[in-house]
């Protein structure tokens, strides 16, 4: 009853829940043009993923694994009959693969050929990030019980709210849920022995799992939609954000007779939602003037799609933060991975793996 009333209360005032206000992109979040000046490492077919052992890095692209070594061009690694959802290289050896989201698949190392397709007694149905530990568990982040990966955007325009965390047991095989109603679980991060953080799309946020502190808020109200989450050298994480929050998408979200009917009746490359791109054809529900003066792109136009990288403290304070503005190319940023002093992330907007010197990243900010 009462969080009845206090649902009715939001919706009468637009507060709370109700609000369609996003947050400013200024201090630690203020924009540059660091993604889109990065180096482009390669051009890619379907990017999805981003792994590291420590010496090689591994990009799931399409069905196959691809390994970066030095300066040469990748190889194909591993290939696969489906599409692969999400990578991680296990601590023990070998990597995982989510293959579909609905299968995870245990390829070398000391547990190669283990496979899962359930936990909790549920099926796996939209794996999208995985993380091994130290003690020879996985971890994986089942962003929806209603949509498979590649239907994210049904997800959040459906206002979905069965993501999921669930662990596996390399040993033994067996497997369980640590959390579940969450708003699109999409990435998941080691934190400590039995601690994860997990980030939760459609509400903005990062949360932990387990420990003292189990529920715990790491970061919360964030400019974008929240997906893999990765560490960085020295502690602290890289938080990849795939898109930016706009007004228009959060008042199309509070409207379900609009939005019902626009599910209904829109292709959905054209929907009022978060997107991985944009600018690609005259169909686009965002157009006009307040997109462009004289001919020339606005880069601070209400963004449809974006790039955002933000680097978080090991207490999940944001440091600093790296961009492509609405009028660059290097958009749909969904999982960075450090190596070497390089940040390498996975464009999947663009479809390129991009690479930016950390040292030269830290040092124009400063200068800036």
């Amino acid at each position: 009853m009462i969080d009845a009333l206090k649902q009715w209360t939001e919706r009468l005032l637009g507060r709370g829940d109700a609000a369609i206000s996003v947050p400013v992109l200024d201090g630690a979040l203020k924009s540059n043009r660091l993604i889109e000046d990065a180096e482009v490492v390669a051009e890619l077919e379907a990017p999805e993923d981003l792994a590291s052992d420590g010496t090689s890095l591994f990009v799931a692209d399409g069905a196959r694994v691809l390994r970066f070594d030095g300066a040469g061009g990748p190889t194909v690694e591993h290939a696969f009959e489906r599409t692969i959802s999400a990578l991680a290289c296990l601590p023990g050896g070998g990597i995982a693969v989510a293959l579909g989201g609905r299968e995870v698949r245990i390829v070398g190392g000391p547990h190669d050929g283990r496979r899962f397709d359930s936990a909790g007694g549920k099926s796996l149905n939209a794996v999208n990030a995985l993380a091994g530990t130290a003690s020879g568990r996985l971890l994986a982040s089942d962003g929806s019980q209603t949509q498979p990966p590649e239907c994210w955007k049904h997800d959040v325009m459906e206002l979905g709210r069965s993501g999921r965390l669930v662990e596996f047991n390399l040993a033994d095989g067996s497997a369980r849920e640590r959390a579940a109603g969450l708003a699109y679980a999409f990435g998941v991060g080691v934190a400590g022995d039995d601690v994860a953080w997990v980030c939760e799309s459609w509400r903005h946020r990062v949360v932990q799992v387990g420990g003292a502190q189990a529920g715990r808020v790491i970061v919360d109200g964030l400019p974008g939609y929240p997906s893999r989450i990765a560490p960085a050298a020295g502690g602290g994480w890289w938080l990849t954000c795939f898109t930016l929050r706009t007004q228009l998408v959060e008042f199309v979200l509070r409207e379900p007779a609009f939005r019902k009917r626009m599910l209904k009746e829109i292709d959905p490359r054209y929907w009022i939602a978060p997107a991985l791109t944009s600018g690609n054809t005259y169909l686009e529900p965002m157009q006009g003037a307040h997109l462009k003066t004289m001919g020339v792109v606005k880069p601070w136009a209400p963004p449809r799609s974006y790039g955002l990288v933000i680097r978080l403290d090991d207490q999940g304070l944001i440091r600093y933060s790296l961009h492509s503005r609405f009028d660059g190319k290097h958009h749909g940023i969904v999982a960075a991975v450090e190596r070497d002093g390089w940040l390498y992330m996975l464009c999947k907007g663009r479809g390129r793996l991009l690479r930016l010197s950390i040292a030269a990243a830290q040092a124009s900010l400063a200068a800036s």
